[in-house]
Order: C-alpha cells, then structure tokens, then sequence
C-alpha cells in the first residue's frame, strides 16, 4: 500500500502545527514555508483535516489553525484516513466503497488478505501519535537515538 504525497504532507503538516502552536495558533503560511508545501496544496489537506475534527480553524486577518485535541490523542491513522481518499491495499475492501463493485466479492478468496492488511496498516497508524513524532523530532535535534519499535 502506498500513501501519496497529500497523506505524507498531512501528518508533516500536523506535527509542524502541533509543535508550533502550543501556545497560540498557526498560519497555514507558515507551515507551508517551514515544510517546503505549497500552500494551496495545504489548504485542500487543512480542508479535510477540520472536517474531521484533527484541527480547527480560526477565522480573521490573523486567523490559522490549532489542534483540535491534544497531540497525544492524535494518531497518525486518522491523519492518513482524512486525507486519504483510499486506505486500502485494493478498492474492493474500501468500506467507502460498494460492495457490488465486484461481482465476486462474498466468494472472493484473497478477500481475506487485503482485509488483513487493512486491518494491521491501520493499527500500526494508530498506534502512533502526534505526540510520539514530535518527541522523536526533538530527540534527534538533541543527538539521541530514536527507538521506533511499537
């Protein structure tokens, strides 16, 4: 399974804004200039982003956006799963999708693997929080080594 660079760029853009809003909010500006994003593509993540609930806009001249909740009951799972439009190793098993897309789809063999792998991609996503990338980040600015074992 492979996530695209607009899943990649979210959970990028995320811990920037978790780091750098602590104490106030944040510009999309700003992100975009530290990250190296263009801002229009940040703005169509940031889109889906509020509609799920991870950020929240704030409205005005000197408007941006902060965290929704806390980054450490933030994973990296319902990042992807926002922006993504497909988290799924093949389309059938898409729970967005409709199930008489393929007609062979309650006698489908291999139904089972790709579920499977669904399945544990989407543990592994959420059993990293925002939390945990932001003190790896600052772990590695510090010289340590970083344990990514889960």
């Amino acid at each position: 399974m492979k996530i695209s660079t607009r899943g990649r760029y979210a959970v990028e853009a995320v811990v920037d804004l978790a780091m750098h809003s602590e104490t106030d909010h944040e510009s999309l500006k700003n992100i975009a200039f530290r990250r190296k994003i263009s801002e229009n593509y940040l703005e169509q993540i940031f889109i889906n982003l509020r509609k799920t609930g991870i950020v929240k806009s704030i409205r005005g001249a000197k408007g941006g956006y902060v965290m929704a909740k806390s980054p450490k009951d933030t994973t990296c799972g319902e990042i992807i799963r926002a922006s993504e439009r497909r988290f799924t190793p093949v389309k059938c098993i898409d729970k967005r999708k409709n199930e008489a897309e393929c007609g062979r789809y309650n006698k489908c063999v291999t139904r089972i693997l790709w579920e499977k792998i669904r399945d544990e991609v989407n543990i592994a996503a959420d059993e990293v929080s925002i939390q945990c990338l932001i003190d790896a980040h600052r772990s590695n600015l510090e010289g340590k080594q970083t344990d990514y074992s889960i």
